[in-house]
């Protein structure tokens, strides 16, 4: 596998969602998973008001900064340039990644929905998405009608030369076909902030502990 681009690194990718995160939880569950190992943080929030999601959103770049982790926004430069976030994570039907580059600027870290389409990973890769996410390889509660995709497409993505992400239904017992197959980072949401908050770090610890033993970039000691 080659090398990674900085600032990413290979491991869990922890998405927050506010109905397994509200408000109350957000920022002692996503500090748990950063306890935990998590190497990057996408806030999404569908359904707060603007100034909730502006609070929150500062709150977590601020957790996030102590943790020297990245946080990026999903779907909303705005917002990450309001509270100095590290990029943002674009769906196909949100704004142009040029649109966004030229907002964020070259070292803002941009990533880019690709479904199961070597097609759209190759014009993402092209435009310089800084990741390729590919999902759902499971059943998924946050996205059920998103398309399937073949642990294949991961390897083969891989050729492309930019970091390779899997989402989709990813729990710590189907997460280990992922990495083998060419995943260098498994974003995860119901896996990791449903069920007990208390288990919230076991879960992340276990993910990481899933990369140690199966992705040869990544370390525990980063």
């Amino acid at each position: 596998m080659g090398a990674l681009r900085k600032p990413l690194r290979p491991g869990l990718y922890a998405i927050t969602d506010n109905r397994l995160t509200p408000p109350e939880t957000l920022i002692p569950a996503v500090e748990a998973a950063l306890r935990g190992g998590a190497r990057l943080v996408q806030y999404r929030d569908k359904g707060s008001s603007a100034a909730e999601r502006l609070s929150q959103a500062q709150d977590l770049s601020s957790l996030c900064q102590s943790f020297a982790v990245p946080l990026l926004i999903n779907d909303d430069p705005e917002l990450a340039i309001r509270v100095g976030a590290a990029g943002v994570h674009l769906g196909q039907n949100d704004c142009a990644l040029s649109d966004a580059r030229r907002r964020l600027g070259d070292e803002a870290i941009i990533g880019i929905t690709c479904h199961h389409s070597m097609e759209l990973a190759r014009s993402a890769a092209v435009n310089g998405a800084d990741y390729l996410a590919f999902g759902r390889f499971y059943h998924s509660d946050t996205k059920p009608g998103a398309p399937p995709a073949a642990p294949e497409v991961l390897g083969e993505a891989r050729t492309l030369g930019v970091p390779v992400t899997a989402i989709g239904g990813i729990t710590r017992t189907n997460a280990e076909p992922l990495i083998r197959a060419g995943a260098d980072l498994l974003a995860v949401v119901g896996g990791l902030f449903g069920g007990q908050p208390d288990d919230i770090e076991a879960r992340a610890l276990a993910f990481s502990q899933l990369f140690a033993r199966h992705h040869p970039l990544f370390s525990l000691s980063e």
